[in-house]
């Protein structure tokens, strides 16, 4: 069987297995490994012990846990509520101030957190029933519990980057630099967007100036401040340590838990029940993401070893056309994988198999890493599939409909959209930061 015909039986059976239900992880593995057993016999299980062994040995894959412990623990102990009640007293009494802080506040909680759908969960259970309560647009408010919560993995520590710099022997830490200046010019627009249709459409964010936001005095002023200031905080620290070469990212994994567990105790928030509740559901989305991580990496180990990455250096080299357009095609590809899995399954299938291509088309692979980043976060909140606007769902309040889920994202995805054009047309957003600090 050929590659290309191999290609199309493999991804015929994709489609059919997530059309059926499947899980992902099981759906991928089993998929590859019946297909394998077809095509190479009994010598298809020598796959198995190697990709089992890079998955749950590889020291940049530890980080993942630490991360998203680090998360649960500040959420869980109301740390993040501390970051929504600071952010809201540094804009002040404006119009559309819960909106603007949400984007801010809901962005670093998403980085937190590191992965999309609990950055999303997490962000709308803290701030979306303030802001219906206080009488702003349905839209306005889910879209910017969106564009909030998906940003979380665009900003560093981010899940899917690591698992980028895994898959393709590239830096962490240049890969997170890389999308600092994108992520700032993000955050800059979609606030920028907030403001200006609360100018245009003033019902879309009532002013009260008795009831939009409580200014808090004394002791509680200081607790605020505190608060968010020290979160914040922790979360520079943690990067800066993998930026400086302190630490590598698992180790500045385990510096974030080690800090978000001493912010809790000094800021009397801490309880026994926070550790095991975090650990809990830390141990539940890792290991529904390790199951989906190796099923893919076998999955993508099979399809490499028949030779993808060949054909498809071999189809683009054939077309002749320039490198740029290449790699619009990539986002193409991407974008419409959103449709249908998440963002995991999209950086392990596509990473191996593009980057090497558009390294070999002249372009940096950070970059390149960078870009596919920007296009997963549109890729999973664009309709009718994207996974995140089913996550968003299952936690808003009850009459939010589908259709008023994909009116509400879709201001949003054209603002993210223009910054991944950017960031393609000026790669050295992107480039700048990471030559300048790690060059």
């Amino acid at each position: 069987m050929g590659i290309e015909m191999l290609t199309l039986v493999l991804l015929g059976c994709i489609l059919a297995s997530f059309a059926l239900g499947a899980q992902v992880g099981l759906a991928l593995g089993g998929i590859a490994m019946g297909v394998g057993y077809l095509v190479w016999g009994e010598a298809l299980f020598n796959i198995i012990p190697t990709t089992v062994e890079s998955t749950f040995f590889n020291f940049i894959l530890l980080a993942i846990p630490l991360y998203i412990y680090m998360g649960q623990i500040l959420t869980r102990s109301g740390i993040g509520d501390a970051m929504f009640n600071a952010s809201q007293l540094m804009i002040g009494r404006v119009r559309g101030s819960l909106a603007i802080s949400v984007i801010g506040v809901c962005s670093m909680i998403g980085a937190m957190v590191g992965i999309i759908g609990a950055g999303i969960m997490t962000s709308s259970s803290i701030a979306l029933k303030p802001m219906l309560d206080r009488g702003y647009d349905k839209k306005l408010a889910l879209g910017v519990i969106m564009a909030g919560g998906s940003l979380g993995i665009l900003i560093p520590p981010s899940i899917p980057m690591i698992m980028f710099a895994s898959a393709t022997q590239n830096s962490v830490g240049k890969m997170f630099l890389g999308a600092m200046v994108p992520a700032l010019i993000t955050i800059v627009l979609l606030i920028s967007y907030v403001v200006i249709s609360c100018k245009i459409k003033p019902e879309c964010a009532p002013f009260d100036s008795d009831n939009d936001i409580e200014i808090p005095k004394g002791y509680q002023l200081f607790k605020t401040i505190r608060d968010g200031a020290s979160s914040f905080a922790l979360i520079v620290v943690v990067l800066g340590s993998i930026i400086a070469g302190i630490a590598t990212p698992t180790e500045s994994g385990a510096l974030g838990v080690a800090g978000a567990i001493l912010l809790s105790i000094l800021f009397k928030r801490f309880k026994p029940e926070i550790l095991m509740k975090s650990g809990m559901q830390t141990a539940m989305l890792v290991s529904v993401a390790m199951w989906i991580i190796l099923g893919a990496s076998v999955f993508s180990n099979f399809h490499l070893l028949m030779g993808i990455q060949g054909m498809v250096s071999g189809f683009t080299r054939d077309l002749d056309l320039p490198p740029i357009v290449i790699i619009m095609m990539f986002q193409v590809i991407m974008l419409l994988l959103g449709f249908i899995i998440d963002e995991f399954i999209i950086v392990l299938m596509c990473a191996p198999i593009f980057t090497p291509v558009a390294v070999a088309l002249g372009y940096d692979p950070i970059w390149f890493g960078v870009l596919m980043i920007l296009n997963i976060v549109i890729a999973v909140q664009t309709p009718p599939y994207g996974f995140a606007l089913f996550y968003l769902k299952g936690i808003a309040p009850k009459g939010v409909t589908m259709m008023d889920l994909y009116k509400s994202v879709t201001p949003f995805i054209l603002v993210q959209l223009l910054v991944l054009i950017i960031c393609m047309v000026f790669p050295d957003i992107v480039t700048w930061l990471p030559n300048k600090v790690m060059a």
